[in-house]
């Protein structure tokens, strides 16, 4: 396939940037979005030209770091998938592609197609763990957790933190994320003891890094790659009203 890729180049941070026009050929259906990006850039390299910086690890769909928005989605056409599972065969001969950052106030380009998503470690660091000393691990049978409650909590804890809900919503809310993070300790017995500040804790910390709020249009869970469900929004919503209220006792 022959492609036509409109790519968005930033150098720094203060640099206005700008879409950039390129060629590529013989790009095989078989190859995934990032591998034939990885040829591109060996085609820069090859002229003297600057590669286009992109954020990649696994390219197994479970780290999260691919984060492009890719022809105005998140993580390209394709629903359920990051875009390192994105492959070329969903594309014809002759497209024209436009790829871009993740674009929000939180989210600010470190360069080209790579941002900075450090936000969300400190939304974590706010309280998205269980500080307290249990000490040795239980036998798996000894804490009684009720199936439904397991099923939900693993489902939430499979957010891999890659920030297409925040580019893909017109507010930049990271609420998907947040809640998805309080709702894997909140369900479980482990996080019962800390859940009232922890919650506060992660909320305040959101709305710090400037995240925009949720007005429930939804974009966010059917652009997730792992399908976190809007329910653990509305379990945030009630798990931090209830701990404000309890707060002020």
């Amino acid at each position: 396939m022959k492609l036509n890729l409109k790519i968005w180049r930033q150098k720094n941070r203060e640099d206005k940037g700008k879409m950039v026009d390129y060629s590529i050929d013989h790009v095989s259906p078989d190859m995934s979005f990032l591998e034939m990006l990885d040829v591109l850039n060996e085609q820069l390299i090859n002229k003297g030209d600057d590669p286009i910086a992109f954020d990649h690890d696994c390219r197994e769909g479970i780290c999260g770091m691919c984060s492009l928005f890719i022809n105005g989605r998140a993580h390209g056409p394709n629903y359920g998938v990051t875009t390192c599972q994105l492959h070329m065969r969903s594309f014809k001969d002759g497209d024209t592609i436009f790829i871009e950052p993740w674009r929000a106030q939180a989210f600010p380009v470190i360069k080209d197609l790579a941002v900075d998503r450090s936000a969300f470690d400190r939304v974590i660091q706010a309280g998205g763990y269980v500080s307290a000393n249990t000490g040795g691990a239980q036998d798996a049978n000894c804490l009684p957790v009720p199936k439904e409650n397991a099923d939900k909590a693993f489902a939430a804890a499979t957010c891999i933190g890659c920030g297409a809900c925040v580019a893909t919503c017109k507010n930049g809310s990271a609420m998907l994320f947040v809640s998805a993070k309080v709702s894997q300790l909140a369900l479980l017995p482990q996080g019962k003891a800390e859940a009232q500040q922890r919650v506060l804790n992660m909320v305040a910390q959101m709305d710090a890094e400037g995240f925009g709020n949720c007005s429930n249009t939804g974009a966010c869970e059917i652009e997730c790659p792992k399908g976190i469900s809007l329910e653990n929004i509305a379990r945030m919503n009630r798990e931090f009203m209830k701990a404000s209220i309890l707060s002020e006792k």
